[in-house]
């Protein structure tokens, strides 16, 4: 049986070829793990990545091999999906950590107050999504933990202050750090471990002159990545925030399983990558309902009420799915 590995497998896959750290090893192979098709085909390959997560865990534990690691900077994935989140100094990016999740970070006016990673859970409807925020981008704060951490997240936020005069600067010098550290932000098109899909929250939108240069901002890196306004003060635009980091940043969906003749749970969401099909879905439940799967009935707004689909149709976010086997 063929392996039919997808793409986020093979950008998984780039990611532990080019990995430096034993923590990127392991985040690349437990990416690896998460996205690999679940079928007879790939048993081998599933056993093969399971035992060098084993193997580089217990080695990490051991500290017989690599460089020296302080545990503190690896930040273990929870939820939908771990975005960083990662700004010039006092662009209020742990207010905004503070203000979506209930981490308690250090909030002063005063630059780099934030030395060390945080993370937070933000919820949003009935997901969470892990904020972790980072030590402020600048010449001084480029330790190399930083830019591990960032190559390894599922994606970024860029928060930058739409109330200062100096925003446009202050963007400027924040990419070309990133980028002379290998951190890239690729928004369209197949990935590797160095490039991220990103979104901008341009922070403080209720301050004077933010409007103007909001558009401004949009002028300069428009093209690299969507600016919502927002506001930690006034809790404008953070809901809607969170819902393009869910759909557009970590590329997800919800779908609901309905055993036959019974209702959904609409509490408990399957988590999937946009793009699943109805296999795919059945895996991700159970592999013995993908194998011995006949049909599926699918109810959501792109299909008619419990309508009868093939196995490779495109489930949409909302959708409810029953297998029948």
């Amino acid at each position: 049986m063929p392996a039919n590995l997808g793409p986020l497998y093979h950008v998984a896959e780039e990611r532990y070829r080019q990995a430096v750290t034993d923590e990127e090893k392991l985040a690349a192979l437990e990416e690896m793990m998460a996205t690999i098709p679940k079928h007879k085909g790939t048993e081998k390959m599933q056993a093969d990545i399971k035992r060098r997560i084993a193997r580089l865990k217990e080695s990490m534990k051991s500290g017989a091999k690599g460089p020296k690691r302080r545990d503190f900077y690896r930040i273990e994935k929870e939820g939908a999906g771990q975005i960083a989140l990662v700004g010039p100094p006092n662009s209020g990016k742990s207010s905004m950590l503070k203000t979506m999740t209930r981490a308690v970070p250090e909030v002063a006016d005063y630059p780099f107050t934030t030395r060390l990673p945080l993370p937070g859970m933000a919820p949003w409807e009935n997901v969470q999504v892990q904020l972790v925020d980072m030590p402020p981008i600048a010449p001084e704060t480029s330790q190399s933990w930083v830019w591990a951490i960032l190559r390894m997240s599922d994606g970024l936020l860029v928060v930058l202050d739409a109330g200062d005069d100096d925003v446009l600067d202050q963007t400027e010098d924040l990419f070309n750090l990133m980028e002379e550290n290998n951190v890239f932000i690729k928004n369209e098109g197949e990935r590797n471990f160095k490039e991220k899909k990103a979104i901008c929250a341009a922070n403080k939108c209720d301050m004077p002159g933010s409007t103007e240069r909001i558009e401004l901002l949009k002028e300069i890196i428009g093209d690299k990545m969507e600016i919502v306004p927002c506001s930690t003060q006034t809790g404008e635009g953070l809901d809607l925030l969170l819902s393009k980091v869910f759909f557009d940043v970590l590329g997800k969906i919800r779908v609901y399983t309905r055993p036959p003749g019974k209702k959904p749970d609409f509490s408990q969401p399957f988590i999937l990558p946009r793009g699943t099909t109805v296999i795919d879905a059945a895996r991700e439940v159970h592999k013995e309902i993908a194998e011995s799967l006949k049909y599926a009935r699918v109810w959501g707004e792109s299909v008619f009420e419990g309508q009868m689909v093939p196995r490779d149709h495109v489930l949409s976010d909302g959708d409810v799915i029953a297998f029948y086997t």
